[in-house]
């Protein structure tokens, strides 16, 4: 009877899974100037500035009731914020990251005296017209945004602390797309003015934010691997507000199918 030949029988005389290994370790580390491109360039392939549910918003083709879906569904996400800034500040040991990361939580959840991202947002969600407590009861979230919200939750949870701080560096090109946004809400949708204090406040938050993250991975990752992981982390957040906008585009525009329990807009035009 003729025998069997195992798998590593047909492998290539060549292969040698110790040197594949080898060479990948051995990947050169990127410059400072080279692994913060590389961050730069994710966020122009990547970031959801480009993505066709905020191409509709910026030309005016929205409905008031596919805003009140954004709105309704992006506050899911805001509320969300200062729950993995929590995350990712509990896990140093370090003082000093410590007071310099709990500004974000104070920026979301406000002081006592100021209100927070969080209050901002639930008067854009009531200049879209619907009532603030349906936000914060979450009554017709997309399926697709709590989940998509829960993956951030657990990626800056369980990933190391280094993955967990550049996810954040989405931040780094943000500000553009909020300039780009209030300028075409308030040349659209003027009826959405008394709501976009928020991206006011974002647009000096979110550089000073990015600014502090992008200082710790480039000393922290000290190794090539360690970048590689800080770059994917980045292209994961990317992943993640791209899906709860195309969420947001199956359920309101194309096709249109919004899931059960969903909410669904009174009009559409």
């Amino acid at each position: 009877m003729r025998a069997l030949k195992s798998p590593t029988m047909e492998c290539p005389s060549s292969y040698d899974p110790f040197a594949m290994t080898k060479a990948i370790a051995e990947k050169p580390r990127l410059s400072e100037a080279e692994f913060i491109a590389g961050f730069h360039a994710i966020g122009e392939e990547r970031y959801h500035h480009k993505h066709p549910f905020h191409s509709l918003m910026h030309e005016g083709k929205l409905t008031r009731g596919q805003l009140q879906a954004w709105a309704l569904n992006r506050y899911y996400y805001q509320k969300h914020i200062p729950l993995k800034d929590a995350a990712i500040l509990a896990r140093s040991n370090d003082p000093d990251f410590r007071v310099a990361w709990r500004k974000r939580i104070v920026d979301h959840d406000g002081d006592g005296k100021k209100p927070g991202g969080i209050e901002k947002w639930l008067k854009l969600v009531e200049a879209t017209g619907l009532a603030r407590e349906q936000a914060i009861v979450g009554d017709g979230i997309l399926p697709g945004t709590r989940y998509a919200v829960q993956a951030y939750v657990l990626l800056v949870s369980r990933k190391t602390h280094l993955e967990a701080v550049a996810s954040s560096l989405t931040e780094l090109f943000s500000r553009s797309l909020i300039s780009l946004r209030m300028d075409r809400m308030r040349q659209h949708y003027p009826w959405l003015a008394p709501g976009l204090d928020y991206f006011t406040g974002r647009l000096t938050q979110a550089p000073e934010d990015a600014e502090f993250a992008l200082k710790y991975c480039v000393q922290h990752a000290r190794t090539r691997e360690q970048q590689d992981l800080a770059h994917a982390a980045l292209r994961a957040k990317c992943d993640i507000l791209w899906a709860q906008l195309d969420a947001l585009y199956f359920a309101y525009v194309q096709p249109g199918w919004p899931p059960p329990g969903a909410f669904r807009p009174e009009e559409r035009a």
